[in-house]
């Protein structure tokens, strides 16, 4: 049996998408050119992969197991190629997780690819669990979670798995600088110590949803675990939003402490709050990653142990 790589990464495509047209869009060709290389495949492992339904695909149990040797064949010979490359190798970076750890870590895995000219990074922006299941499939190269949703999966998760800390993200609560708990604070100041009772009574903008897993949790989608009592006035899902309703004083809101350091806000000390923070972690197959993914995930630790210092 001689297959074609350039084959299997059709087939891959096609497993993903509901139709040999949608396949044909992801891949930039035409859905006569994706039905052919199916059509070679399937004749080179003397089986169909497919049952058709009108212009759908459904992969049959032959597909299936098919699927499963060509996401590790098509990683062993990208990590080959790039292998052989060293930095001049033309790396499609790929990592995926939620928007709000992508923020995070965007420019450190920037830097991490400085050492490789000719490399782009890709960013996709999907929840915790969207993450994981794209590393399962050979979609991205690594995913961006928390300890948390490796914890919920455990023994499930594939032992060739790797995981590297990037530090704790800890929540803060935030208050533009025009709000009125912020009077009289001076300019130069970052922070301010409040007690849990003065800071009640006013509003709050909070999210409806997690910004990491995506479950509705309500008013405490933030990961706010202190008294029960706020004001939330105004709910987004955007952490955008939510930044701009700080800004402009017209309400509190629980953040992750990165995003408070970034913008002009200050971040409230309260002495009798429960604090919140998560351990964040970058997700590899080290059996499938080649020395340029290695390289990152080192240099992505050593950035982490830095900063904590």
């Amino acid at each position: 049996m001689s297959m074609s790589l350039a084959d299997l990464r059709v087939f891959c495509s096609a497993a993903r998408q509901p139709t040999l047209g949608a396949a044909a869009l992801e891949l930039h060709v035409t859905p006569s050119a994706v039905s052919k290389a199916l059509r070679r495949l399937e004749g080179d492992v003397g089986a169909p992969l497919f049952d058709r339904a009108g212009k759908q695909l459904l992969l049959n149990d032959s597909g299936h197991l098919l699927l499963a040797r060509a996401h590790t064949l098509l990683a062993l010979a990208e990590q080959a190629r790039l292998d052989v490359m060293g930095e001049r190798g033309a790396i499609d970076a790929r990592i995926a997780g939620p928007a709000l750890l992508l923020w995070r870590h965007a420019a450190a895995l920037a830097s991490a690819l400085d050492a490789y000219p000719h490399a782009s990074l890709r960013l996709q922006s999907v929840f915790e669990g969207a993450a994981l299941a794209a590393l399962a499939r050979g979609d991205c190269h690594a995913a961006l979670v928390t300890q948390e949703a490796i914890a919920q999966r455990g023994a499930d998760l594939p032992a060739s798995w790797q995981y590297t800390a990037l530090g704790s993200m800890h929540m803060r609560l935030a208050a533009g600088r025009s709000h009125a708990l912020a009077r009289g604070v001076p300019a130069a100041s970052a922070s301010l110590p409040c007690r849990l009772h003065e800071v009640l009574p006013h509003a709050f903008a909070s999210p409806t949803h997690s910004l990491l897993c995506g479950e509705e949790r309500g008013r405490h989608a933030d990961g706010w675990r202190g008294a029960s009592g706020r004001i939330i006035r105004y709910w987004s899902d955007d952490v955008q939003l939510l930044l701009g309703y700080v800004q402009s004083g017209r309400a509190l809101a629980y953040l992750p402490d990165f995003a408070v350091r970034e913008h002009d806000v200050l971040s409230i000390e309260l002495a009798d709050a429960v604090a919140c923070s998560e351990q964040v972690l970058l997700v590899w197959d080290g059996a499938l990653a080649g020395q340029w993914l290695h390289a990152v995930a080192g240099q992505l630790s050593l950035a982490a142990t830095i900063g904590s210092n």
